[in-house]
């Protein structure tokens, strides 16, 4: 592997934070403790830290400034108008809706575009999308291509969605029983799995036929940007923001998490086109979240969210994220690890299933996996497979999803290379010794996304 292939922090360094490795023996002592979910360790017991890459970003100078600018009048904030014109520069939208993070962009939506009995097709499911999907009386229908549910299959845009698939959904439900289409770009549990422009356009055409709108999960919609760019022709010579404004052009709204290409710790939004929606949804921001010029959110955070907006469209910038994940991805897989293919934009997810094939699913091994890559070495990551899927609401039975998966997650200007060539020698000793990796079970199950706060033994 040629180091050169990979592009140099476009930064440089002013502030750190130390970190600590905690022998072995502790390490056993914590997961225990923890009942073997990574979710529940403490973070001054991780070494590095590749839970999630939501809101555990590195700030730019810009950003940091910027919180100082923060006007927190309890309306009308001038943070907000900032942000209102950021996301219209950026995505095109008219109206905006400030939340506190992504799931309660989630929440508004799902209460006023979905009637009980509705569906809700996706190009597969997230796990708070779907439930706030769900908890409204919407039923989620997977309508991504197959072959995104084959973890060693390579396709450049795995995350499109089947047309055949939503045509089908059409015939037999009708058009006025589809509350939206939810489209995700980038798609997370495929493995950050891009989107094609020309699939988005397809969608756009199709639905404008039926009169049935389409919302994106805008959550790391820059990532995607960057991969129609490398391999979406009549796109290499186009600007990053220039891809995600044509992006949204064919879209109703979004949801947004701030807290990944917003490069921001804490923050999301809503964003519409429909000015009757837009009232809608201020009308249940003022009861779930804050006023409508704050929604969930501090000025300072709006600040640094607007700043935050406008970098992660840079080229340099996106250019180093992807490529610091392929980075790590490229060393697992010249090693032989089995992992999601392509690399996506924001991790590498590990196959739990061909990494240990010991153990059944019922046995959770992505979940068994990431509790013993901790011990193995102080690298925390997470599970993303039966545990994360669910129950189904109707059965009681186990979702089970094709895909059972490790996401090493990795966080927004935070970690080197050196760092990513720590986490592959854990991983890649780990694996010597797989069959050393013991399947759980529940020793407490929470009705309501599991994967948060359950509690596991081992078998």
């Amino acid at each position: 592997m040629d180091i050169r292939n990979y592009p140099a922090e476009p930064f440089k360094i002013k502030s750190v934070e130390p970190v600590k490795m905690i022998n072995k023996e502790q390490r056993e002592k914590v997961i225990k403790e923890a009942g073997f979910n990574t979710f529940l360790i403490d973070s001054e017991d991780v070494y590095i830290d590749l839970l999630t890459d939501s809101g555990t970003n590195a700030m730019s100078d810009r950003q940091w400034a910027g919180l100082m600018m923060g006007d927190e009048a309890y309306a009308g904030s001038r943070n907000f108008y900032h942000l209102k014109d950021t996301v219209k520069d950026v995505f095109g939208f008219d109206y905006l809706v400030p939340t506190h993070q992504g799931r309660g962009a989630e929440n508004i939506l799902s209460k006023i575009a979905i009637k009980p009995g509705q569906f809700v097709p996706g190009n597969m499911y997230f796990t708070t999308t779907r439930y706030h999907q769900e908890a409204n009386g919407g039923k989620f229908v997977d309508i991504i291509k197959d072959v995104a549910h084959d973890s060693a299959a390579y396709d450049p845009f795995k995350g499109d969605i089947d047309l055949n698939k939503l045509q089908k959904l059409i015939d037999e439900v009708g058009a006025e029983n589809i509350a939206y289409i939810c489209l995700a770009v980038t798609v997370n549990l495929a493995g950050g799995q891009p989107v094609s422009m020309k699939n988005m356009k397809d969608v756009r055409e199709l639905t404008n036929k039926y009169g049935i709108k389409v919302f994106y999960d805008a959550t790391r919609c820059v990532e995607n940007a960057y991969f129609i760019k490398e391999r979406e022709a009549g796109f290499e010579n186009a600007e990053i923001k220039d891809i995600v404004r044509e992006m949204f052009s064919y879209s109703d709204g979004a949801t947004m998490s701030g807290k990944k290409d917003g490069i921001v710790n804490i923050g999301g939004f809503l964003a519409l086109r429909d000015e009757d929606l837009f009232l809608a949804a201020k009308e249940m921001v003022v009861v779930f979240e804050g006023m409508p010029s704050y929604g969930g959110m501090a000025g300072r955070d709006m600040e640094a969210l607007a700043i935050g907006l406008q970098e992660s469209c840079q080229f340099e910038y996106i250019e180093h994220r992807i490529k610091q994940v392929r980075y790590l991805g490229d060393i697992l897989r010249e090693a032989g690890i089995p992992i999601v293919e392509p690399i996506g934009g924001h991790a590498v997810f590990l196959d739990a299933r061909r990494f240990c094939p010991h153990l059944t699913q019922d046995e959770f091994p992505a979940q068994a996996l990431a509790a013993n890559l901790y011990l193995e070495s102080g690298v925390r990551a997470m599970e993303r497979g039966i545990i994360s899927a669910g129950r189904n609401r109707e059965t009681g039975d186990h979702h089970r999803p094709k895909l059972e998966l490790v996401r090493l997650t990795i966080p927004r200007r935070v970690y080197t290379y050196r760092h990513m060539d720590y986490v592959a020698d854990a991983i890649i000793s780990l694996y010597s010794h797989k069959e050393d990796i013991k399947g759980l079970r529940f020793v407490y199950e929470p009705k309501q996304l599991r994967f948060f706060t359950g509690r596991f033994e081992e078998i």
